[in-house]
């Protein structure tokens, strides 16, 4: 049995990020990946070889935003192992079938004036919708870089500038209250407070549903956030795609002596006397770990595939039913759809412009379009019939993702997981078939070629991939790409539960990274970099935890 100090369970960016910490502070690290290339859903990859040579699709992750409110890019190096992150601007493009568009800057004055061309009393009201919920972000951060339950911690993250902003929000009784209405109210009804035109709560309410949930349910409005970093910090884009993070992760943790193996898929946590002390992959290879076994998987699978009951039983006999009952996933995920381009695609009703591609683009024409587009998937519908989308084109910011003159699209379009009425057909009993998969594809394609008419003659291959497809290409639960919902009541110290949410479990040495513990899904690292210095934490000495903790 070859043994390490550590082993990472998945190679996605949380568990290079975590890797490269405990690597940098001596420990001997090897990280195991089920899939024949690392990073989980940030990767980059021609999946198109043979119709289309020399496109690069990102799978799943594109717009990085969260990763910009730590420090874990400077604390890396990162730039030394070539990452460079390509901002844009504009930063979204929304057209709406009356003509009108919403079109945003990183400049707020700049979107006011854009707003104000429909609706001058939305553009300002704009101005004051931003500012709030900047101030709410700045306020809040220091909490993403600490482990959720260690309040001191957290309050060390906060400077002078996040104090003044925390006493902005929450700083009188009445913004305390209104503070506290907002975030467990729903996006929808914060935009109708706020702004009185469709054109401009359509697109807000579709960047709050990123989520993963209708913008009519409570306690998702942090969503409202989306928005707000597309002014500050920005949005941006790795040059090469978001596997470009990736390969720099990689590069540093291996320049630092930790290993990658990819075709090791774990299938057991070995456990001895209620501590963690290795793993055996589905080829039958054992890997010791003497200091402790970090899962960068979720909970779900953790505790109810890879750990033997009577082990998991041991450390808490409520834990794995709390697990099973408890932890939610509303049946909502996305089909992915990459397509190789002849051309770009050109708005000409819209004022076109080239540079409004180079940002992120929404087909989202209401509130209620939107809202049919995420409930209809809870139920198990296929929201097709007028779907409502997420796309970007990235090789308009990026020319070096396809050949010279050529172009990429990617398109999100959310689906549900288990298509009602189809259980037990299509792949892995989930009623998706490359029929149906084929089939929603050709509407969406149908519904954006309404808006840019030139796209269908643009088309030279393209990929589909079904719910159930990512699902077992990420191997995630129900295809959900965050692990769990990000839902209000599981989110900060309550994610995945109370009594695993500080990347601690009951089992000795074993810990939880990975977007589905704290602050969530998104392109951050801050859930393996707080992992890492939970896990050093615990590994110092008595004294210098007194000091720290």
């Amino acid at each position: 049995m070859e043994s390490y100090d550590i082993i990472l369970i998945g190679a996605g960016h949380n568990g290079l990020v975590c890797a490269a910490y405990l690597l940098k502070a001596g420990y001997r690290v090897l990280l195991l990946e089920r899939r024949s290339v690392p990073g989980g859903a940030a990767t980059t990859e021609e999946v198109i070889p043979d119709a289309a040579p020399g496109f690069k699709f990102n799978l799943c992750a594109i717009d990085h935003e969260f990763i910009f409110l730590g420090p874990v890019i400077e604390e890396l190096e990162l730039k030394r192992y070539g990452l460079e992150y390509l901002f844009f601007d504009p930063t979204v493009f929304c057209p709406h079938p009356d003509g009108k568009y919403f079109l945003s800057y990183r400049s707020i004055e700049r979107t006011r004036a854009e707003i104000a061309r429909f609706s001058p009393r939305d553009g300002d009201r704009y101005v004051e919708f931003i500012a709030y919920w900047e101030g709410l972000m700045t306020a809040i951060a220091p909490w993403f870089n600490a482990p959720p339950q260690a309040f001191l911690n957290i309050a060390r993250n906060y400077d002078g500038n996040a104090l003044r902003q925390v006493w902005r929000s929450i700083g009188s009784k009445k913004k305390l209250l209104d503070f506290i209405r907002t975030m467990i109210t729903s996006p929808e009804d914060v935009l109708n407070e706020w702004f009185e035109s469709e054109f401009v709560k359509a697109p807000l309410a579709r960047l709050a549903a990123e989520i993963g949930a209708p913008p009519s349910q409570k306690g998702i409005t942090s969503g409202m956030m989306m928005m707000a970093m597309r002014h500050s910090p920005g949005v941006a884009r790795p040059r090469g795609g978001t596997g470009a993070l990736t390969e720099a992760l990689v590069k540093c943790v291996k320049s630092l002596g930790g290993e990658i193996r990819v075709d090791r898929s774990v299938k057991q946590i070995l456990v001895e006397d209620g501590r963690a002390i290795g793993v055996r992959t589905e080829s039958g290879e054992e890997y010791r770990a003497t200091a402790g076994v970090i899962s960068n998987i979720d909970a779900r699978r953790v505790f109810l595939q890879l750990l033997d009951p009577a082990d998991v039983d041991g450390a808490d006999p409520e834990l794995r039913e709390r697990i099973e009952r408890k932890i939610v996933n509303n049946n909502e995920t996305i089909l992915k759809i990459d397509c190789a381009l002849s051309e770009p695609p050109r708005f000409e009703a819209y004022n076109h412009r080239d540079e409004y591609l180079m940002g992120t683009l929404l087909i989202a024409d209401s509130v209620r379009h939107v809202e049919k587009a995420h409930a209809l998937t809870i139920m198990g519908e296929i929201p097709d019939e007028d779907p409502s989308l997420y796309f970007d084109v990235p090789t308009m910011l990026d020319p070096s993702m396809a050949p010279e003159g050529k172009h990429t699209l990617w398109i999100e379009f959310f689906a549900p997981y288990q298509i009602a009425g189809a259980e037990g057909t299509g792949l892995n009993g989930t009623g998706w078939t490359d029929e149906i998969k084929n089939r929603v594809a050709d509407r969406v394609i149908d519904k954006l070629a309404s808006y840019a008419p030139n796209l269908k003659s643009s088309i030279i291959a393209r990929r589909v991939e079904s719910p159930a497809e990512l699902a077992n290409r990420l191997g995630s639960y129900k295809g959900n790409y965050y692990h769990l919902d990000m839902t209000l009541d599981q989110m900060i110290f309550l994610r995945p539960l109370p009594e695993i949410a500080n990347y601690k479990t009951p089992i000795k040495n074993l810990y939880l990274t990975g977007a589905g513990t704290h602050p969530g899904g998104s392109i951050s690292g801050m859930p393996g970099r707080n992992c890492a210095n939970v896990f050093l934490h615990d590994r110092s000495s008595w004294l210098r935890r007194l000091f720290n903790s």
